[in-house]
């Protein structure tokens, strides 16, 4: 099981970016919605090694909250979707990968100036 993670310094200024935008003040939220995100994209994010460079961190309780078997679940399911093993290692990796695409996505979104841009996307079929 992921203990904690450390977000890179890219990935804490996307943050801070939509914090700004969306006014959510818990950055552990905005990385819910971005790991969400990321996970509902059919393509398997990139094996890019991202660093982990900033100063936030977060447990994986403080992310998860009470739906921590929930998100884990989600995290396993799209693994073994991926043909990917469910070693620790493999769950870590794979966990920040779609957190940090899942940033990249809501950051870089023009569109996304307000929680209420933030729900339609999230809520948006396609």
């Amino acid at each position: 099981m992921i203990e904690f993670f450390r977000v890179s310094k890219r990935g804490r200024d996307q943050l801070v970016t939509l914090k700004r935008r969306t006014g959510i003040e818990n950055w552990n939220v905005l990385c819910r919605w971005a790991f969400c995100l990321s996970l509902a994209e059919p393509n398997p994010p990139r094996k890019d090694r991202i660093p982990a460079d900033s100063s936030v961190e977060l447990t994986w309780h403080t992310f998860a909250g009470e739906y921590e078997g929930v998100y884990l679940a989600a995290l396993k399911q799209r693994c073994r979707q991926d043909g990917l093993d469910l070693s620790k290692r493999t769950l870590a990796a794979q966990f920040r990968s779609h957190l940090h695409r899942g940033l990249g996505y809501l950051a870089g979104d023009p569109n996304l100036t307000d929680i209420t841009a933030l729900f339609s996307r999230a809520t948006a079929t396609s």
